[in-house]
């Protein structure tokens, strides 16, 4: 070999020089991407936090609706089952005094007579036959005789004084009430007991 130096080569032979880098072009192309992606991830869970409340408003009120769609359910079956409990409540009412008159018919007739027996047996079928389809119906009699005052069933219409039951006992049923499903259609009209008058004097 020669006493010169050996200079390498490339494959036409010229000789390879050094890449010069300028090492303050690449941070802050990082730093700028860096800071370009901060923001966008911070766009980002501002609308993710906007749809999450926009579904949980949607949802919010998707529940209320069907709140409100049950609870029309339920009121509208309650009518329903009311309406039909107490269709015939003025029709069920306007028997009431055919009943009374057959009542009072059995009271007047003397059972006993030969001549108003067959009377008397018929009245008293007919009286039995109209009470047993009025039950079917829902319509029970209010007889309280001996039963503690109520005065959402009876309507007290004198106070007399007993010493043979307690105070405030039905003592005399002046006339039957009578309920529907429940809902008194009218109230017995009753004498009730109050305890014996106390002698002051002694």
């Amino acid at each position: 070999m020669s006493d010169k130096e050996y200079q390498p080569e490339d494959v036409q032979g010229a000789a390879l020089e050094p890449e010069l880098v300028d090492i303050n072009d690449e941070p802050t192309v990082e730093v700028e991407n860096l800071q370009a992606s901060d923001t966008y991830v911070a766009e980002l869970e501002e609308k993710i936090a906007a749809a999450n409340e926009r579904a949980q408003s949607e949802k919010d009120n998707a529940l209320r609706a069907l709140a409100e769609m049950e609870n029309l359910r339920r009121r509208a079956a309650q009518e329903v089952e009311k309406a039909q409990k107490f269709a015939l409540e003025k029709f069920a009412g306007d028997l009431l005094p055919v009943i009374d008159s057959l009542e009072r018919a059995l009271e007047h007739t003397d059972q006993e007579n030969p001549d108003f027996k067959a009377i008397y047996e018929g009245v008293e079928l007919t009286l039995k036959s109209l009470l047993s389809t009025v039950e079917k119906y829902g319509v029970l009699v209010i007889d309280p005789q001996g039963s503690p005052f109520d005065p959402n069933k009876h309507e007290a219409m004198s106070m007399v004084e007993s010493a043979e039951v307690a105070p405030n006992s039905v003592v005399g049923v002046m006339m039957k009430g009578y309920e529907l499903n429940g809902r008194v259609l009218r109230p017995a009209m009753v004498m009730v007991a109050k305890g014996p008058a106390i002698d002051t004097k002694a």
